[in-house]
């Protein structure tokens, strides 16, 4: 298979499996990842379904990041914006319908098992490299402007994101904390492990 077809399986397949992840947070009540938390605070208050009201918000993003840095939209960038929401929406009723009453164990075993498949299927996102999330693109842009470093753009950006969306009645718990500590480290464990040798067809580090 051709670089390109894996590069464009890899943006789907890992987009929509964080959306699937974003549906276990969700269910497991323990919070979710800081932008999550600001699109559920501010959906808190609007009388649309959440996969409408997601895509509305990133084309919203979408714009601005468009004037700023057009290069950082791609196909990955689209899939978030019309798919994403609506496989959080549907992932999110899954479960909930499933398994209505859920044991504290059975809640912590969904935290962890989420936590993971969202950091893989970012991995296989970012690897593809095909254009990334609104939400991405803010804290890349700013260290590519010498703003800050990556790491604190991203700090800061999600910093602000979860303090918005719990003022505005979202759900902040363990999984966010555990989030913005871990996925980075296990990012970089499935790029190397998997994405890497996935798209380039051979081992290789970042």
């Amino acid at each position: 298979m051709k670089e390109k077809n894996r590069r464009i399986i890899m943006t789907i397949f890992g987009v929509l499996v964080s959306g699937f992840s974003v549906g276990m947070f969700n269910f497991s009540a323990f919070g979710m990842d800081p932008f999550q938390v600001f699109a559920h605070g501010v959906w808190n208050h609007v009388p649309i379904g959440f996969g409408t009201f997601y895509a509305i918000l990133n084309i919203i993003m979408l714009i601005f990041i468009f004037f700023i840095d057009r290069h950082k939209i791609g196909l990955g960038t689209l899939i978030n914006i019309f798919l994403l929401g609506y496989v959080v929406e549907f992932s999110s009723w899954l479960f909930e319908t499933r398994i209505p009453n859920p044991t504290i164990s059975i809640r912590i075993l969904f935290l962890i098992v989420g936590i993971i498949i969202l950091c893989f299927g970012s991995s296989l996102y970012f690897i593809g490299d095909l254009g990334v999330s609104a939400y991405d693109a803010v804290a890349l842009i700013l260290s590519e402007k010498k703003n800050a470093r990556f790491l604190y753009c991203r700090i800061g950006s999600d910093l602000i994101c979860t303090i918005i969306g719990f003022v505005l009645g979202a759900t902040v718990g363990v999984g966010t904390i555990v989030t913005a500590f871990f996925m980075g480290p296990m990012i970089a464990f499935f790029n190397n492990k998997i994405s890497i040798p996935l798209r380039y067809g051979k081992k290789k580090s970042l």
